[in-house]
C-alpha cells in the first residue's frame, strides 16, 4: 500500500494523487499512472498566488507599453505640426477690384410706423422715450443714415434711382379713444401737419444732396383711419395719410426726379429689374401671439396673395419689429419700444427703419436696419 502526498492511498509509489484528489485538482495533473505522472511536481498557494502577481505585473506593462507609443505618434504629430508652422509661407499677390461700371443696382428706403404724436415715458421702465422732439430727430436721422448708406454702396456699383417706401402708421391718432387722447402730444389733424413737414424736409434733403430719382410707394395704416374699426374696401376715404400722401403728390408734381405711387387699395406693386416688390402696410396679416412670431402668418398670406398675383419680395410694416423672411422683410418702427409693446409681449426692439439693395443682376443682396434711436 502507497499512500499519496493527499494522505490518501493510491496504486503505485510514484504516484502523488489519488484518483479523486486529481478531479478536484484540475486537468494539468496527470492521471494516476498515466504516462506524465512522472512529470507532475507539486503545485502549492503561493505557487498560484506568485503566478497571479506575474500575471499583473506583466498586463500592467503591456498597458503602460500601448500607452507610450500612442503619446509618442501624438507627440511626433505635434511636432510635425510646429515644423510646418515654421516653415517658409507661400503667398499670391490679390489685386483691388474695381467696378466693371456694369453692375447697378436700387436701394430701398422703407419708412413705417413713426407715430410721431405719441408720447412714451416711464410707463416701460425705462427702456424708451419718445416725444414730439425725438420723433424729429429720429426721422432726420433715418434719412440722414439712409443717404449714408447709398453713398457708401454708390462706391462700388451704379445707383441712379431709389425707392423710399412710405407704409403708414405715421401717426397713432385716436383709434384707442381715451387712452390716445391723454398720451397723445397732438390731436389728429395737427399730427397729420407734423409728419408733413418731417416728410417733405427729409424728401428735400435727398433731393438736394443727391442726383438720384425716387419713386415713392405710399400706403395707409390702420391708425391714421376716421372710422372706429378698419374699412378694407373703402380704406383710403377714410384715412388721414391717404390726403396726407395726396397732397405730398401735388406738392412735387413740378420735381421730375420724384413719382409718387398711390396705392387705391392694399397693395401695390413695383418693378425693379427682374423682380416684382408688393408693398402693403401689413394689418391684413393676422398675427396672434404664437410661438412662430409672424412668420407663419407671414408666409401662409403671402403664399395665398400669390395666387393672384406673384411678387418676388413683400415689404410691409405694422408689427414694430424687423424681420427677415427670405420673402418678406418687416420694418421696425421710429417709435420704439412702449406701453402696447409691453402689454403684449413682443419682443423688445431699439427704434429702427430699413433699408435692402435689389442688385440688377442678382435680386435682393443685402439688408440694414437704420438705427435712429
Amino acid at each position: 500500500m502507497h499512500i499519496g502526498t493527499c494522505g490518501h492511498e493510491v496504486t503505485k509509489g510514484n504516484v502523488k494523487l489519488c484518483r479523486a484528489c486529481w478531479r478536484k485538482r484540475g486537468p494539468d495533473v496527470p492521471v494516476e499512472g498515466s504516462a506524465d505522472v512522472q512529470r507532475v511536481a507539486p503545485v502549492s498557494l503561493a505557487d498560484d498566488r506568485e503566478r497571479l502577481k506575474v500575471a499583473t505585473i506583466q498586463a500592467d506593462a503591456k498597458r503602460r507599453y500601448l500607452e507610450a507609443i500612442e503619446t509618442i505618434d501624438r507627440l511626433e504629430r505635434q511636432l510635425a505640426d510646429a515644423q510646418r508652422v515654421a516653415d517658409p509661407v507661400e503667398t499670391f499677390t490679390i489685386e483691388p477690384k474695381h467696378g466693371s461700371g456694369t453692375s447697378e443696382a436700387t436701394p430701398v428706403l422703407v419708412a413705417s410706423d413713426w407715430h410721431a404724436e405719441e408720447s412714451v415715458g416711464p410707463e416701460v421702465g425705462g427702456l424708451n422715450t419718445y416725444s414730439l422732439e425725438i420723433a424729429q430727430a429720429r426721422a432726420v436721422k433715418f434719412f440722414q443714415s439712409g443717404l449714408r448708406l447709398i453713398r457708401l454702396l454708390q462706391q462700388d456699383v451704379k445707383i441712379e434711382s431709389a425707392i423710399l417706401a412710405l407704409l403708414g402708421d405715421f401717426i397713432s391718432n385716436q383709434i384707442h379713444e381715451a387712452e390716445n387722447a391723454e398720451i397723445n402730444g397732438l390731436h389728429p389733424t395737427q399730427a397729420i401737419g407734423f409728419v408733413k413737414s418731417l416728410l417733405v424736409s427729409g424728401i428735400d434733403f435727398l433731393l438736394e444732396h443727391s442726383a438720384l430719382s425716387f419713386v415713392v410707394p405710399c400706403h395707409s395704416g390702420n391708425h391714421a383711419r376716421t372710422t372706429k374699426t378698419t374699412r378694407f374696401s373703402a380704406e383710403n376715404g377714410h384715412s388721414l395719410e391717404y390726403m396726407l400722401y395726396l397732397w405730398l403728390a401735388d406738392y412735387y408734381r413740378s420735381e421730375p426726379r420724384i413719382q409718387f405711387v398711390i396705392s387705391g387699395g392694399m397693395h401695390s406693386y413695383v418693378t425693379v429689374y427682374d423682380s416684382v416688390i408688393r408693398f402693403q402696410h401689413g394689418h391684413a396679416i393676422k398675427y396672434g401671439g404664437g410661438v412662430g412670431g409672424i412668420f407663419i402668418p407671414a408666409y401662409k398670406a403671402i403664399a395665398q396673395w400669390n395666387k393672384a398675383k406673384r411678387a418676388d419680395l413683400d415689404v410691409f410694416g405694422h408689427f414694430h419689429q424687423s424681420k427677415d423672411g427670405g420673402n418678406f422683410i418687416c420694418n421696425g418702427s421710429l417709435i420704439g419700444y412702449n406701453a402696447f409693446a409691453l402689454s403684449i409681449k413682443a419682443d423688445f426692439e431699439t427704434p429702427r427703419q430699413s433699408l435692402f439693395l435689389m442688385d440688377k443682376r442678382r435680386g435682393r443682396t443685402c439688408t440694414w436696419p437704420i438705427l435712429v434711436g
